[in-house]
């Protein structure tokens, strides 16, 4: 796009924008909504210039706090009641015809933010003549029917996917796009002013995590950067893969933890890979509902986010996946060379933030059946196509979790213990989880049951093994990928498959279950429901939408025993059992997932244990169906749903002859040369 015509499109947006702030033309209470979401953009347009001129550079840590809240107070949980970031709010004020869809765009308008610091010019331009077009629309003399907004939307949507879409794809897999790497490597990080240029949201947390990692010691950032950069390079090499092949990693973190990344992006460098970080998605067009995937700061307010996680309703149709598909096979293609150089995700969680319980509202939009289905497909084939130019069978990754402050006042000596738990003696536990493994491929099937008010019944069904002197159904997982060591994990048989799943109180995803349940028959999801709700209808739809991901029934795509009962004991010490991530707590008990595989677009390659075993147990009866049709085989899906040790009556081993093994029983794993697990129980 021609710099000099952007710049003269922004200069004539902005000065109409700014009409808008003075005039009448609009009825009321249309012209209110209009007047403070004028305000807001100009205030926008300023910052931009500000960025541009280095007017922030000079700021105080006071007058960078200031600024930051500005961007953010109207969508804070004390300010929510009145914004019209809030759809109760704005339907409440605009009408049900208009207040649902002026709230979506209220909400898209706030990437403005975004944009402002990372001087993108081109989307900046876009929102602002997007905001002109409604607008004109409320100053005729007939209020506009809701379907000639909608169509605005639409085609605003569709029209720049090529723009919007396009750049998303780049962000993943191009290093020169370096606005957060500069700001890790360039900052002086003892001055917490840094925080603030990435124009994230900042709360004390970020601010308490970054003083805190600044006042540790080089050897424990050396450390906690080693566990997490060794385990990426580990799952290369324990999955056969190339990585002197790769150029470039994905590092995806949240605010505070620069200090630690900085020595990552060194680690990395060291093997040859060049950092791309990326941000998580401003604009509702490659939004994954709820999930942030990339950097992010705080979270101003998670009911915010799930009041618009369905805003797609407005423009999700067949027409539209169709573009947006074609959309990314063009911009892979453009960059299919940087994308075959990506060597996949390195990945910083985060443990600890407060509890929290959505509340499910008329106003928000919501995704028909058609239109869940929609999505489905449209993730699906996504997720094809990424696959295609970012190789599956080539590619890796790695997680790890710490803590933040916000879980409380023994912050630092959790975050002790956690740096204890993702550094765990590797050769101990390969050594105990080979013990357990031995154990597990002699049966044909494993059977599970919870106890207490856990009314899990479960039987999983294995492989049959042609060579247990050569094979096994389960892989002995420690500190590579999945950061702390601690499981055993396998894809089962569906067929056989059958029975309950229940978890008492889970939290997946940032989102707590009361008394989730699932009821398996030969391995496919038949029914489910959860405590949360009054009605039983919303329960299952936060059960459809959260664990299931829209699908009609998913598969279990993994059955685990978790074996790292020192998180266990941590949890129970510090009563943090609902705050840890899935990544800590599927190793703190037995675990299923529904969806894919672990092995999901990898199943061709073989994969082996320290022992030397093949693990044969890589597809199941649905990701087998690539050979004939990849779109029945991969649901771009994989939750794990774990039992803690308090609820687990039992783990037993059935064998074709009919005889049973225990491996885990009257609340203590009973495998000879387990007994290390034990002291934590």
């Amino acid at each position: 796009m021609d710099m000099e015509l952007l710049k003269e499109r922004d200069a004539l947006s902005a000065e109409r924008i700014a009409s808008m702030q003075e005039e009448h033309t609009a009825a009321e209470p249309f012209q209110d909504f209009f007047r403070k979401t004028a305000s807001f953009v100009m205030r926008m347009h300023e910052l931009y210039q500000k960025c541009e001129n280095r007017e922030l550079d000079d700021y105080t840590l006071e007058q960078w706090k200031d600024l930051n809240f500005s961007l953010y107070r109207d969508i804070l949980p004390e300010h929510y009641a009145t914004s019209y970031g809030n759809p109760v709010y704005a339907v409440s004020k605009l009408g049900e015809i208009h207040g649902r869809i002026l709230s979506f765009l209220y909400t898209e308008l706030r990437s403005l933010i975004v944009y402002a610091f990372e001087q993108r010019l081109e989307e900046k331009v876009i929102l602002q003549e997007l905001l002109i077009e409604i607008y004109n629309c409320f100053e005729e003399e007939e209020l506009p029917p809701y379907r000639r907004i909608q169509q605005i939307v639409y085609w605003f949507v569709s029209d720049y996917s090529e723009l919007t879409v396009k750049r998303r794809i780049r962000e993943a897999v191009d290093p020169s796009l370096d606005f957060a790497v500069r700001i890790v490597m360039d900052s002086d990080l003892d001055d917490l002013r840094y925080l603030y240029r990435y124009g994230e949201y900042v709360s004390e947390n970020e601010l308490q995590m970054a003083a805190f990692l600044n006042s540790l010691d080089e050897e424990t950032i050396d450390r906690m950067a080693s566990t997490y950069t060794e385990g990426y390079r580990i799952g290369f090499v324990l999955g056969n893969k190339d990585l002197s092949k790769k150029k470039t990693v994905n590092i995806r973190y949240t605010l505070g933890f620069e200090r630690m990344i900085r020595k990552a992006v060194q680690n990395f460098e060291k093997m040859g890979l060049e950092p791309v970080i990326y941000r998580a998605a401003a604009e509702s067009i490659n939004k994954r509902g709820v999930h942030r995937i990339g950097y992010y700061g705080g979270i101003p307010n998670r009911q915010f986010d799930y009041d618009h996680r369905a805003d797609q309703a407005i423009y999700l149709d067949k027409a539209f996946v169709t573009r947006k598909l074609d959309v990314m096979r063009v911009a892979y293609e453009e960059y299919k060379g940087l994308a075959n150089g990506h060597a996949g995700p390195a990945c910083v969680e985060t443990f600890g933030e407060q509890i929290f319980l959505p509340e499910v509202r008329k106003e928000a939009y919501h995704l028909s059946d058609k239109q869940k289905k929609l999505l489905t497909q449209m993730d699906n084939e996504s997720a094809q196509i990424t696959n295609t130019y970012i190789i599956g069978e080539e590619r890796s990754f790695t997680i790890i979790a710490f803590p933040v402050p916000e879980i409380g006042e023994d912050f630092e000596e959790i975050f002790r213990e956690t740096i204890k738990i993702n550094t765990l003696d590797y050769q101990l536990y390969a050594d105990i989880q080979k013990k357990i493994i031995d154990v597990l491929d002699q049966g044909r099937c494993v059977h599970v049951q919870g106890k207490g008010g856990n009314h899990t019944d479960l039987t999983v069904q294995l492989h049959p093994l042609a060579n247990q002197e050569k094979q096994t159904n389960f892989e002995n997982c420690v500190a590579d990928v999945n950061i702390p060591v601690g499981e055993v994990f396998t894809s089962p048989v569906l067929k056989g498959t059958s029975g309950v799943l229940e978890a008492c109180r889970v939290y997946l995803n940032g989102l707590r279950f009361e008394n989730l349940h699932l009821v398996f028959e030969d391995g496919m999801v038949t029914d489910y429901s959860c405590g949360n709700f009054e009605k039983e209808e919303d329960n299952r739809n936060y059960v459809l939408e959260n664990v299931l991901a829209n699908h009609d029934t998913l598969p279990i795509g993994e059955f685990a025993i978790g074996t790292n009962t020192a998180a266990y004991a941590m949890a129970r010490q510090y009563h943090i059992e609902g705050k840890l991530p899935i990544l800590i707590a599927e190793k703190t008990g037995p675990h299923f997932a529904v969806g894919d595989t672990c092995y999901s677009w990898a199943e061709d390659t073989a994969v082996y244990n320290p022992d030397g075993k093949e693990i044969i147990a890589r597809d199941n009866e649905r990701s087998i169906l690539r050979k004939e049709d990849m779109s029945q085989a991969y649901f771009g899906h994989h939750l794990d749903i774990t039992i803690p040790y308090d609820e687990l009556g039992s783990i037993t081993v059935w064998c074709a002859d009919g005889s049973k093994i225990s491996v885990f029983a009257d609340g203590k794993f009973v495998v000879p040369g387990t007994e290390e697990l034990n002291r934590y129980l």
